[in-house]
């Protein structure tokens, strides 16, 4: 896959890109990621990229000309163009895993109060947003987004399944994890996990999750697609039960 990071401040883009597992999965061939400078595609001597905006009001606009040319010669068969901005489709985990089905992602990231809405119109294909807040700039979520796609991509994690266990990767938050010690300040390490019962462990890291959902994000919940036998465990939770005072057989 290639990633396109269209940005006024590449200096904020490439350390990012460059480190861990970003960085790892570009050496290794995995992901084509790159920023882009936006003032390479900016016409004369000053290469201006943005200015006032018709109709008055405080603060500077991107212009269009210098992002049309930037996504024309980037731009490969099938690419798809998205710009970051805050009236876009909300960012998740589903979506993330539609953009790293595609070949070439060309990321817009906005500046000031944001880009003509010609490039809304006629140059981008999709608009997201990665939250109801606001930014200085579109290269934060960018970079969300391409370390969101590419820990998607074949390889890019070192252990296999990792990505698919992680939160919202099955509709649920992640149960708790451990490592040594198995004590510390008083506190072990649960039982279960050091059994050596791989499905007792499945098991409890499944209960553990659905608690963990249930209590702080219980909204994902409705599109889990949770089993009978997991709706129950939920049911069961509203009743004030917790996940240690299930029957043994529920772990």
């Amino acid at each position: 896959m290639r990633i396109d990071i269209v940005t006024l401040f590449p200096g904020m883009v490439e350390p990012v890109i460059a480190a861990s597992m970003l960085g790892r999965a570009r050496a290794g061939g995995r992901v084509d990621i790159r920023a882009v400078d936006l003032r390479d595609y900016a016409e004369g001597k000053r290469r201006v990229t943005d200015d006032y905006q018709f109709g008055g009001g405080g603060g500077l606009v991107l212009k269009p000309e210098p992002l049309f040319a930037a996504v024309e010669a980037l731009r490969t068969p099938g690419a798809r163009v998205v710009l970051l901005d805050p009236r876009g489709r909300t960012f998740t985990q589903q979506v993330a895993a539609e953009l790293a089905r595609e070949a070439h992602l060309i990321l817009l990231a906005g500046r000031y109060e944001g880009v003509d809405e010609r490039v809304h119109e006629l140059c981008a294909d999709d608009a997201i947003s990665i939250g109801d807040y606001v930014l200085t700039g579109g290269e934060l979520p960018a970079l969300v987004v391409a370390d969101a796609v590419a820990r998607l991509l074949p390889g890019v994690l070192g252990a296999e399944g990792a990505a698919e266990r992680e939160s919202f990767a099955s509709g649920l938050l992640e149960p708790p994890q451990y490592t040594r010690p198995e004590e510390f300040r008083g506190t072990r390490v649960p039982p279960v996990l050091l059994s050596g019962d791989h499905a007792r462990i499945a098991r409890w890291r499944r209960v553990q999750a659905l608690w963990r959902t249930w209590r702080t994000r219980p909204d994902l919940l409705e599109s889990a697609g949770l089993t009978p036998e997991e709706s129950t465990i939920v049911e069961r939770f509203k009743r004030g039960e917790t996940p240690e005072q299930l029957e043994p057989s529920a772990l």
